[in-house]
Formats: structure tokens, C-alpha cells, sequence
């Protein structure tokens, strides 16, 4: 695969050992203006994403060798880029182990390549915060959690606590408007981005995985509350 390597171009990772398909993704990906690598292993995947350092990886789950999740495991150690996971296995419980080690996003094959590109221009003109910062104060305190958007830190009781981009997000969207119940659809507006399209139970996976970094009990929550029929509202902690 050639690369163009130019100024501004976004890079992307595309791990898939299907030869074909790959190539086809990456084809895909280059017209609509990325710098396009290709790893076919999940070995090769994590050393190509610690040398050209990626801002999105385009992973598929069944891997040989290392499979996706314990490459996206492997990467979330030195890098905080979107990752948007490829899984041939509709199963929720691939879906839930797969974004709870720190996926973004996903896309279940058969795939339209014209979405995969839409899914990864989505993540890529995400706000990073933007949103949370245009409304209310940079740091903000609940019980013993605090919220630093200027600095993209969480702390909890003094400690901090590592979490990943749309974690951080989710977090940042919710204790911007602290009083408001979002629904699903408002968070996802807010935290992927309007024009997205998919299964919005992606937001309770991520809830899911920011309570359990944040200790909460989703059976008493302090940090994020359920509001029943709703949706999710930051809590008083």
C-alpha cells in the first residue's frame, strides 16, 4: 500500500487479514483523502500503530494471533486514538468485551465501505470537548469526582483516572449541563456527532465502562444516574 505521507493528511491503521477486503477499505479510504497504512496480524497492527501513531485504527475482531481486543487492550496502553472496530459476530457480548477495552465504535460485516468512511470522518470531526467547554466552568467538582475540560483530567478523590477520548467525552457532555436528562440521542449528538448512524445503545456500553472507572454502582449510582425512560443525567456524587 502506498502512502501519500503529506502535511494534514489524518492517518489511518486499517488492521483486516482478509487480503481483499483490506484493500478494498484502504481504496476506499484514500479517495476520501487519508494517509492509509495496512496490517493483515494483530502483532503487526501494534507495532505500526506505535510508529506512525495513528489518529484512527480500523480494527477487525478476528484477528490471527492477537485478536482485535487484545490489540485495541494493547494500544489504549500508549495511545488515545479512535478506534472502530470490524466484527463478523453480532453477538452483544463480542460488542460489550470489545468496547470495554476501549473501542469507540463499530460496524458489524457484511459493511458498506461507504459508511466505514462516513464512521471514520464522524469520529474525526468530533469536538474533542469542544461542546463541554462552551458551556459551563473548565473544572467542575461532584462529591469527590472532578472534571478538568481545559485539561482533558479527571480525578477522583485526588487520585486521577484514566479514561479514553469518548469516555472523557461522555463524562465532559453530561457535567456540562449537570440538571438535564439527556436522552441517548443528545448524547450521541453531542459526544459522536449529529450525522451518526447506529445502534444508540453504544451510550450505555460506554456509561457502562465510565461508571466502573468512576467506582459507580449502577445500582446506586453517585457519578451518572439512570433516568428511567429517558436516559442519563451527571449525578451529585
Amino acid at each position: 500500500m502506498s502512502h501519500s505521507s503529506e502535511p494534514g493528511l489524518s492517518r489511518v491503521l486499517v488492521v483486516e487479514d482478509e487480503t481483499d477486503l483490506a484493500r478494498m477499505v484502504a481504496a476506499y479510504l484514500e479517495r476520501a483523502g487519508y494517509d492509509v497504512y495496512v496490517a493483515h496480524d494483530g502483532r503487526e497492527a501494534v507495532a505500526q500503530a506505535r510508529s506512525i501513531e495513528p489518529e484512527v485504527i480500523v480494527l477487525d475482531l478476528g484477528l490471527p494471533g492477537l485478536d482485535g481486543i487484545e490489540v485495541c487492550r494493547q494500544v489504549r496502553t500508549f495511545s488515545d486514538c479512535y478506534v472502530l472496530m470490524l466484527t463478523a459476530r453480532a453477538d452483544e457480548v463480542d460488542l460489550l468485551v470489545g468496547l470495554s477495552v476501549g473501542a469507540d465504535d463499530y460496524l458489524t460485516k457484511p459493511f458498506s465501505p461507504r459508511e466505514l468512511v462516513a464512521r471514520v470522518q464522524v469520529v474525526l470531526r468530533r469536538p474533542r470537548g469542544a461542546v463541554a467547554r462552551d458551556e459551563g466552568p473548565e473544572l467542575r467538582v461532584f462529591g469527590d469526582l472532578s472534571v478538568d475540560t481545559e485539561a482533558r483530567r479527571v480525578a477522583l478523590a485526588g487520585e486521577p483516572v484514566e479514561l479514553t477520548r469518548t469516555e472523557f467525552d461522555l463524562l465532559a457532555a453530561l457535567s456540562a449541563r449537570p440538571r438535564l436528562a439527556f436522552t441517548r440521542r443528545q448524547i450521541i449528538d453531542a459526544v459522536w456527532d449529529p450525522s451518526w448512524v447506529g445502534d444508540e445503545h453504544i451510550v450505555d456500553v460506554h456509561v457502562a465502562h465510565l461508571r466502573r472507572k468512576l467506582g459507580d454502582d449502577p445500582a446506586r449510582p453517585r457519578y451518572v444516574d439512570t433516568v428511567r425512560g429517558v436516559g442519563y443525567r451527571m449525578g451529585s456524587g
